[in-house]
């Protein structure tokens, strides 16, 4: 009963604290977006210095590709359905729908994973060229930040399950909700740049 009336006693001062978070998460979203803008401009440069090496046509797998983006769009709306549940403080369809959020998550990273095993067993790393380099450098950038997003997922449903709906969580839910969605878009970007781009 106490934990109630504290959680409504400064609705003002909470919706405050609230759209500052944000508003501070959104500034760190920014300087990501200038980190893979970065990344971005370095593949852009180095993208046919193959030193005798293989290219991107030669060696990304078009269709391969295009599912880790399906599974990760996917993903990107079950985590808005989560959000959606949340706000209706519905406890078991968040829980259902980050799980499904997480599982997906990790099947992406898993393909990431398998798909840079292959090209490493195959002689490809990121020491064959300055292209590769960079590849790798750029998209295991995002799958770091994927398996960041999936811990912080893990943490904020033993959250949710332990304390519920408070206002805190929510705040907590949204940002990583936020973060979701931008790797997803950055995703499109490595999707469209670099397999689309280098396979034509």
């Amino acid at each position: 009963m106490a934990a109630e009336l504290a959680e409504h006693a400064h609705p003002e001062h909470d919706r405050e604290v609230f759209e500052r978070t944000i508003f501070g998460f959104w500034m760190y979203l920014m300087s990501d977006c200038v980190l893979f803008g970065t990344l971005f401009a370095t593949y852009a440069v180095l993208q046919d210095s193959l030193a005798g090496g293989p290219s991107g046509k030669e060696l990304f797998n078009l269709p391969y590709a295009l599912l880790e983006t399906l599974i990760l769009l996917t993903s990107s709306f079950t985590s808005g359905l989560a959000m959606l549940s949340a706000h209706k403080k519905n406890l078991l369809r968040t829980i259902l729908y980050f799980a499904i959020t997480f599982i997906l998550g990790a099947s992406f990273l898993t393909l990431e994973i398998n798909e840079f095993s292959h090209m490493v067993q195959e002689g490809n790393s990121w020491q064959r060229s300055a292209f590769l380099s960079s590849y790798f450098t750029l998209v295991s950038t995002h799958g770091l930040h994927i398996t960041v997003g999936l811990l912080w997922m893990t943490v904020m449903m033993a959250q949710v399950l332990v304390r519920g709906f408070l206002p805190e969580t929510l705040k907590r839910l949204t940002c990583l909700c936020l973060f979701w969605h931008f790797l997803d878009i950055v995703w499109i970007f490595i999707f469209t740049f670099v397999y689309l781009m280098g396979v034509t």
